[in-house]
C-alpha cells in the first residue's frame, strides 16, 4: 500500500509540475467515428495531426535526401532508431555532432523508436531480464546491454524532440502467459524508464517528450491493462505497440479500439509501425493520430507504388510502353516529371535514381493522404471519404 501511494504522489507531483507545458490540442472531432485533428507543439516545430512520418532508421530515410524530405514530401517530423543509430555511428559521434538533427542537418521535428522492436527482432541473439536486454550486435557480434535508464539516455543523447520507452514487443502469435509475462515486464521497465526520464534534463537546450508503449499482444483483457498502466504515467503523449507483427488486420483494429478507449482523449496516441494506406485510414477513423511505417520507402525500391486509384506494381510488362505521368493526380515533383514507362526501366534496371523516384512518390502519397484526412475531418465529410478510398487502394491496378 505505502509503494501504491508513494507511485500515486510520483504521477501527481510530476503531472503538477509539467501541466503547464502540455502540448497537443485537439482542433476537430469527426461526428461520424473518433477520428480528430490536432496539434502537437514541440521545440522543431508544430506538427498537425493525424500524421505519418517518414522512418529514417539510420539517420537517412533510405534513397531521399533532407531537402526534399521538407521541401517535396512535405514532413514535418521523421524517425530516427536508437538500436541502430547507438551501434553506428555511435552515440559518441552523434553526441559531439550536438544531436541528430545538427548531425543530420534536419530542422523539423524528430522522433527516436526505443530500440525494443528491433531487440525484439534479434530472437536468437538476446536475452530479457527484470533489468533490461543483452544482445549481441547484427553487424559484428558484439555484446551490448539495453536498459529502461540507459535508453533514457542514449536518447538524451541522440536529442530527438519524442522518445520511447524501452518495451519488449511480442511475436504473433504467441501463448496468453508469454503475452502476459512481457507485458509485466515492460510495465516494469516504463516505471524505471519513467523515473529516469523525469529525474535528467535534455541536453541541447530544447524540450524531449517520453512516450510509454501499450503491450499485451492479440488479448483484450491485457490491452486493456496494459492502456490502463500507460495512461497512469501521466506522460504527453503514448503509444500502442506489438501490432502489425503478422496478425489479421481486423485484430489489429479491435486491440486499437479496446485501447482507445482507455487511453486519454487529450494525448496523442501513436500506433507504431503501422502500416498500408488502408491501415491509416482504419486507424485514424478509431481515434489515432501518429503513424510511421517503411512500407512506402521499401515497397517503393521494389517498385511497388501507391497513388489515388490503387496500387502499382510498376515492373509489370504493362507499364512498358505507358508514357503518362507517374500519378498525373500526384502533388509531387517527380509525379509531374516522369512517366511511368521511365519509372519501370529504371526499376527494372537496378539503377539507384529509380528507387528514389519511387520512394519520393510514395512518401509524398502518405503525406497527402494523411494531409487530406484532416481536411476531410474539419469539413466533416471524413467517413464518407474514408470509406470510398479505402475501396480504391485495395485495387491493384
Amino acid at each position: 500500500m505505502r509503494d501504491k501511494v508513494a507511485n500515486l504522489k510520483f504521477i501527481f507531483d510530476y503531472i503538477c509540475a509539467n501541466s503547464a507545458q502540455m502540448s497537443f490540442k485537439i482542433l476537430h472531432s469527426d461526428e461520424n467515428s473518433k477520428a480528430r485533428t490536432g496539434v502537437f507543439e514541440t521545440d522543431h516545430g508544430n506538427i498537425p495531426t493525424p500524421i505519418f512520418m517518414p522512418v529514417g532508421t539510420a539517420g537517412t530515410v533510405k534513397g531521399v535526401n533532407q531537402r526534399d524530405l521538407k521541401e517535396d514530401v512535405r514532413a514535418p517530423i521523421i524517425l530516427g532508431n536508437t538500436y541502430h543509430l547507438f551501434l553506428r555511428p555511435g552515440t559518441d559521434v552523434i553526441g559531439n555532432a550536438g544531436g541528430l538533427h545538427r548531425f543530420i542537418n534536419w530542422s523539423g521535428a524528430m522522433l527516436t523508436d526505443s530500440g525494443g522492436y528491433q531487440v525484439f527482432s534479434l530472437s536468437e541473439q538476446r536475452k530479457l531480464t527484470p533489468e533490461g536486454a543483452i544482445f549481441r550486435s547484427h553487424i559484428d557480434g558484439t555484446k551490448h546491454v539495453f536498459t529502461p535508464e540507459n535508453v533514457v539516455d542514449i536518447q538524451r543523447t541522440l536529442g530527438a524532440d519524442i522518445i520511447m520507452a524501452f518495451d519488449e514487443c511480442t511475436p504473433w502469435p504467441c501463448e496468453y502467459d508469454y503475452a502476459r509475462d512481457s507485458m509485466e515486464l515492460t510495465h516494469s521497465w516504463l516505471d524505471k524508464g519513467r523515473k529516469r526520464f523525469v529525474e535528467t534534463d535534455s541536453l541541447y537546450g530544447y524540450s524531449q517528450k517520453w512516450f510509454p508503449i501499450v503491450q499485451g499482444g492479440t488479448f483484450a483483457d491485457l490491452r486493456r491493462q496494459s492502456a490502463e498502466k500507460i495512461a497512469a504515467a501521466g506522460m504527453e503523449g503514448n503509444a500502442i505497440g506489438g501490432l502489425s507483427v503478422g496478425e489479421p488486420e481486423d485484430l489489429m483494429y479491435e486491440m486499437v479500439e479496446h485501447v482507445n478507449e482507455i487511453l486519454p482523449l487529450d494525448k496523442p496516441r501513436y500506433l507504431m509501425g503501422v502500416g498500408t494506406p488502408v491501415n491509416i485510414l482504419e486507424s485514424i477513423a478509431r481515434g489515432v493520430d501518429m503513424f510511421d511505417c517503411v512500407m512506402p520507402t521499401r515497397n517503393g525500391r521494389n517498385g511497388q507504388l501507391f497513388t489515388r486509384e490503387g496500387i502499382i506494381n510498376i515492373k509489370n510488362e504493362k507499364w512498358k510502353n505507358d508514357y503518362s505521368l507517374i500519378d498525373p493526380d500526384g502533388d509531387s515533383y517527380v509525379d509531374q516529371q516522369y512517366s511511368r514507362a521511365y519509372l519501370r526501366h529504371l526499376i527494372n534496371s537496378g539503377e539507384l535514381l529509380g528507387a528514389q523516384i519511387a520512394s519520393l512518390h510514395n512518401l509524398r502519397f502518405y503525406l497527402w493522404l494523411i494531409e487530406e484526412a484532416r481536411r476531410r475531418i474539419e469539413d466533416g465529410d471524413f467517413s464518407a471519404w474514408k470509406n470510398e478510398m479505402v475501396s480504391k487502394l485495395s485495387v491493384r491496378l
